[in-house]
């Protein structure tokens, strides 16, 4: 048997299990996301321009980010790009096999209603953070759109095969990364005295943390029902690495190392660093119980062997890894 039957006969197996899941996914949307007429809004957070003092409210929003260090700003606008490609996500998401098997947008399938309820909450996040950043005045906003332009123009590829096991791990590993993102510049922010931007960055967090407890729900199912094929999934999305989101946004642009410059802020001043990335290995790796998985054929024994061991490597990395000692900023004023 060649290797594209082979992999063929997986994501058939894979597809049969997703498909199996469907209720369990419904249940989340009911339970895990909230109602749209419910959910804060990013207007909750900013200046209403509606009212007569309007102008003094953004001049106090100014004062705030005013005292923001350019390190802090230019982190935050790379994850506000990352967030507002949802197009990309959204298209990547229903093109999984056995996700959107109507190929329809409308379709009552618990994972069709799954991608757009989440991408609706994930939506206001891009929104409220490029209003804030518009308004701050802090950002050079003409740049920053172009990089919006250009992630969304150049798509997203996590390299999961069209696979739903790879990307349900993708997406509990992503959502956890970006909760990090968003809780550390939220405490930079407050240290730094905008306690409104803080605010704003642990909401989105608390976003965050609901839908990566949402993703990894998902992949515990999957590991009760085929734990060979989901620790294979999971060894193979671990040896690609987790690649961002937002890496493709330099990509054909004037300034084709934008996202490795993004990346050196994050890891300089603590927002997202290769500790945290190892941790996260090492979080999922315990959540699922990964070393006592047990009745595994020989290919998930070896699997199980490389991940129990692999958060110590990362962090072996990370202790090596040299704060950048050189970072250039990118988008502000």
């Amino acid at each position: 048997m060649n290797n594209s039957e082979n992999i063929n006969y997986e994501l058939e197996k894979n597809m049969e299990v997703i498909s199996q899941l469907d209720g369990f996914v419904n249940n989340a949307v009911e339970t895990i996301l909230v109602d749209p007429d419910e959910c804060w809004q990013p207007s909750d957070f900013l200046p209403d321009m509606g009212q007569p003092d309007a102008f003094d409210e953004v001049k106090k929003l100014q004062e705030r980010a005013a005292g923001i260090p350019d390190t802090i700003i230019t982190s935050l606008i790379g994850n506000m790009i990352t967030e507002e490609a949802l197009p990309s996500y959204q298209t990547y998401f229903n093109l999984l096999e056995g996700i959107n098997v109507e190929g329809s947008l409308l379709s009552n399938s618990g994972w069709v209603r799954w991608s757009k309820a989440w991408t609706a909450e994930e939506n206001r996040h891009g929104d409220l953070l490029n209003k804030y950043l518009y308004l701050s005045g802090r950002a050079d906003m003409k740049k920053v759109e172009q990089t919006i332009h250009r992630l969304i123009y150049n798509g997203f590829d996590p390299k999961s095969e069209k696979d739903p096991y790879q990307a349900m791990i993708y997406t509990s590993f992503q959502e956890r990364a970006t909760k990090i993102s968003h809780v550390n510049t939220g405490k930079l922010a407050d240290k730094a005295g905008d306690d409104v931007l803080s605010r704003i960055c642990k909401t989105i967090a608390g976003d965050e943390a609901r839908h990566e407890k949402a993703y990894k729900s998902f992949m515990s199912q999957i590991f009760e029902i085929d734990p060979n094929g989901a620790i294979l999934a999971f060894e193979k999305m671990m040896r690609k690495q987790i690649v961002m989101p937002a890496v493709l946004m330099g990509k054909g642009s004037s300034n084709p190392t934008l996202f490795d410059q993004f990346s050196a802020i994050t890891q300089k001043i603590g927002v997202y660093t290769g500790w945290d990335y190892a941790r996260i290995i090492e979080h999922l790796v315990k959540l699922w119980d990964i070393q006592n998985l047990t009745g595994l054929n020989d290919v998930a024994s070896k699997a199980q062997d490389y991940l129990a061991h692999l958060s110590d490597r990362y962090m072996r990395l990370a202790d090596r890894m040299k704060a950048p000692d050189e970072i250039s900023l990118a988008w502000l004023k």
